[in-house]
């Protein structure tokens, strides 16, 4: 908290508190004694808890709903957090700037927390929140007191941060996009992929690989990197400390042998740390998992946690809402609700369907998220989302987005010629479903698809 001049700086306020990061953030300061309070777009689940926790939130830009008793404070004790994702053309942030507050983006304020412990960061296009939110369940379960700030909701926690009075570090979520990673203070990291994503940012895949070697570059102990993203990092990499590959069969670095599924979950032998841990077994479904078990459980060991420990910290993890998440089963049908919205992530999601589900039938609904990501990875996405064998698209989730031209739901649908596959809108959604003979369905996507996953599961237990 020094970092922070906190013992001047006691109010925060967060532009954008519902996200995911911000919400953490918000919950950490609170904790510490500070008063937080914030703003957000639209009502969320997230925000209903941090006001059921005691946080001001208002849903509304106008100046007026900011808690009286930080309009009345000396704009040097305010400390205003905003997210990347609210522009600063936003009325409270131009009221603050006014007034003369301090203005920070998350990513900033985060690297200064990170600055108080020593810090155990995760980066990835994708699989990052899942190793990171094992990462913190191992730690905790072998005795390691952390605060982990995550991008997900755990599980096994109910919450997107753990904050523990006797923390000895911290596990981060190091996100590249707007290069945020690039604030953290990272003691040991782990870098799970690097596939071209957020290209309205970098504008070209080598800026985004040429950031993530900076981000490695931050990194002082020891760093482990999946196989696939090492000999990349290196090409791009100035100083590359201890870095460790790993994967599912790295023969170098630690890796998983012996990989089965024996009822619906997967079991493994990990090698790693100059021993080998026979027939452990996975709480959280999917084979990439175990690639992500592979990374989390070789940091817990590195860090001190005991193989027994460990052994029931993984056979206890429930994983991550929204990551292979199981929404509902019945006799007939399985509903699995999955983040997915890279087409690396769909093919990883989709070629676990196919083995824990062999045979069966699996119709995927897809919202792409972002227009620029729809444009620059189509190909990939059409290649991946016809490993279904029904696919139906939702219309494109802008985010922070306008439109662009020629870039829609329909523009990738066409692309795609080897799977049945139709477009509707999120109220033709369920009618278009009653009328088809479910077996395994997926909903997959990063936007506000999950809003429609209760009611999709209501119908898919209407008909068991």
């Amino acid at each position: 908290m020094q970092q922070l001049d906190m013992e001047r700086r006691k109010m925060l306020y967060f532009v954008g508190i519902g996200g995911i990061g911000m919400s953490g953030l918000a919950r950490y300061f609170r904790r510490h004694g500070a008063t937080v309070a914030g703003y957000d777009k639209t009502p969320s689940e997230i925000a209903g808890q941090l006001v059921h926790e005691g946080i001001d939130v208002s849903y509304s830009t106008d100046v007026r709903n900011i808690p009286q008793e930080f309009r009345d404070a000396n704009p040097a004790d305010v400390l205003v957090v905003r997210t990347p994702a609210v522009p600063v053309q936003n009325p409270l942030i131009a009221y603050w700037t006014e007034r003369g507050a301090t203005i920070k983006k998350r990513s900033e304020v985060l690297g200064l927390v990170t600055k108080d412990r020593r810090t155990m960061a995760v980066a990835g296009t994708h699989g990052k929140t899942t190793v990171s939110t094992m990462l913190a369940h191992l730690l905790t379960a072998g005795g390691i007191p952390c605060n982990a700030f995550l991008g997900g909701i755990s599980a096994n926690y109910d919450t997107n941060v753990l904050l523990n009075s006797k923390a000895v570090l911290n596990v981060v979520e190091a996100d590249e996009y707007d290069r945020s990673f690039l604030a953290l203070h990272p003691d040991e990291a782990i870098i799970t992929a690097m596939d071209p994503d957020h290209l309205d940012i970098y504008g070209t895949a080598e800026a985004m690989y040429g950031a993530y070697a900076e981000f490695a570059a931050l990194v002082t102990g020891r760093m482990l990197v999946h196989k696939r993203v090492l000999s990349r990092l290196k090409e791009h990499a100035t100083v590359l400390r201890d870095a460790v590959p790993y994967g599912l069969d790295e023969a170098d670095g630690p890796h998983a042998e012996n990989v089965e599924v024996r009822d619906a979950a997967y079991h493994f032998d990990l090698v790693a740390g100059g021993q080998v841990l026979r027939d452990l077994t996975l709480g959280m479904p999917g084979r990439h998992n175990v690639e992500n078990a592979v990374a989390a459980a070789a940091m817990a060991l590195y860090a001190g946690v005991e193989p027994e420990a460990l052994r029931k910290g993984l056979a206890t993890f429930r994983g991550v809402r929204r990551r292979f998440e199981v929404r509902a089963r019945t006799d007939r049908s399985i509903l699995i609700d999955d983040y997915a919205h890279h087409p690396t992530e769909l093919d990883a999601c989709i070629g676990s369907v196919r083995e824990l589900y062999p045979g069966r039938k699996v119709t995927g609904i897809f919202q792409p998220h972002l227009y620029s990501r729809t444009r620059d990875l189509a190909t990939d996405f059409a290649k991946s989302l016809a490993k279904l064998d029904e696919l139906i698209l939702l219309d494109i989730y802008p985010a922070r987005e306008e439109p662009l031209p020629g870039i829609t739901s329909q523009w990738l649908c066409d692309q795609i010629s080897e799977t049945n596959s139709v477009v509707c809108t999120k109220d033709q959604l369920i009618p278009l479903l009653e009328g088809r003979n479910v077996d395994i369905l997926l909903t997959l996507g990063a936007g506000d698809i999950d809003r429609l996953v209760p009611g999709i599961a209501a119908m898919v237990n209407r008909h068991e």
